[in-house]
């Protein structure tokens, strides 16, 4: 299920109760078509990674939080883990696992546009 988050109070609370799993946040907007086109392909992998904390932030209505993340076009989607958005430093460990396996790593950890498969693969990897 998709938590909607409305201000820092409430994101810092999500991402704490989270723990160690993945979250995936969605900034967006109501009038934003691409948005309205990604959202049920959204909601339906929170059904089906139960596993990972899905939630959406309303840009127009929480300008604020919108802002602290460094959001610049919607929608985005950040990953966050253990209370920090994913970085290459946190994800280093990972990179040179994958990297020894011969395996190259997209160093992409959010990315803008309703690309429903990129975002599939993402929360795959990071899973």
């Amino acid at each position: 299920m998709v938590q909607i988050l409305r201000d820092m109070d409430e994101f810092k609370t999500f991402l704490k109760a989270a723990g160690h799993k993945l979250v995936v946040v969605e900034f967006s907007a109501k009038w934003c078509g691409p948005c309205q086109r990604i959202y049920p392909i959204y909601h339906a992998m929170s059904l089906q990674y139960q596993n990972v904390f899905f939630a959406n932030v309303d840009v127009d209505a929480s300008p604020a939080l919108a802002e602290s993340c460094n959001v610049k076009a919607i929608p985005t989607f950040q990953m966050f883990k253990k209370n920090q958005k994913v970085t290459l430093f946190s994800r280093i460990e990972r990179i040179i696992c994958c990297y020894r396996s011969g395996f190259k790593v997209k160093q992409i950890y959010e990315f803008c546009g309703a690309d429903a498969k990129k975002l599939e693969e993402k929360i795959k990897q990071l899973m």
